[in-house]
């Protein structure tokens, strides 16, 4: 990518993230935009978050593939790994050799090493005292991160992060525990629609969800939306599936 086109990505990344400071929006699909532009923009092949639940533990919200997915899913039931660390201290947890930490984390590293990941980082989502999640980048490949690249991930969750903790939710914690538990809900109903889709069209969980967003997208509803209709059978599988292959880099509104 020149440094023209990454510069336009960058532009589009922080206006796409910052309409949440002005409009009505969907967490879920927000999340979602912050894995796949920090994947896309930065020295990173694959993205991950970990949303603190209102009970202080952890849930997989975003990812860039059903494998970081699962593996998001396994670190958050293990309670170790990078993103663990980093909720836990609310500061950056960099490793460029994931060997190195096999001692600290020993079922998350041979875990990562399966999906063939090196190294990671992960970025906290905080606004001064308040940490409501974690972001995971990884590579698969040993080395550090560039720390320009480490900013552009810091600066794109903060952003993130502000839309989350609007200023309504930062001075009233009962409206940020429903806005995150609804969160939760909706993931889990995206989760159950990816399934349906996954059986119907005999396709791979990646395919289902693009699938599911491209119609929702297609049809300017939101993405939690789409899946609970799939869910309750207001929508059809065969619906949605018809919007249609979307290729996995094809992210445009």
């Amino acid at each position: 990518m020149t440094t023209p086109d990454r510069e336009k990505q960058l532009v589009r990344a922080f206006v796409g993230l910052s309409d949440t400071l002005v409009s009505d929006y969907d967490i879920t699909d927000l999340l979602q935009d912050l894995v796949e532009h920090c994947a896309e923009l930065l020295r990173a092949d694959a993205a991950g978050i970990l949303l603190v639940d209102p009970r202080g533990g952890l849930r997989v919200m975003a990812s860039t593939s059903e494998h970081t997915r699962l593996l998001e899913l396994f670190q958050q039931q293990a309670n170790e790994g990078p993103c663990v660390d980093c909720v836990s201290s609310g500061e950056p947890v960099s490793v460029p050799d994931l060997t190195e930490r096999a001692e600290q984390w020993p079922r998350f590293v041979p875990a990562a090493a399966e999906q063939d990941f090196r190294a990671v980082d992960a970025v906290p989502m905080r606004l001064r005292d308040e940490i409501i999640g974690a972001m995971n980048l990884f590579r698969t490949r040993t080395g550090a991160m560039p720390d320009a690249d480490l900013g552009v991930a810091r600066a794109l969750a903060d952003v993130a992060t502000i839309g989350i903790l609007s200023e309504r939710a930062i001075h009233h914690r009962s409206v940020l525990v429903t806005q995150l538990e609804g969160a939760l809900s909706s993931r889990l109903i995206v989760e159950q629609a990816k399934g349906i889709l996954s059986a119907s069209g005999a396709t791979d969980m990646d395919h289902a969800f693009r699938s599911l967003r491209a119609y929702a997208r297609r049809t300017q509803s939101r993405l939690s939306q789409v899946a609970a209709q799939l869910a309750d059978g207001t929508l059809t599988a065969a619906q949605v599936l018809s919007a249609g292959d979307v290729p996995a880099t094809d992210r445009s509104r």
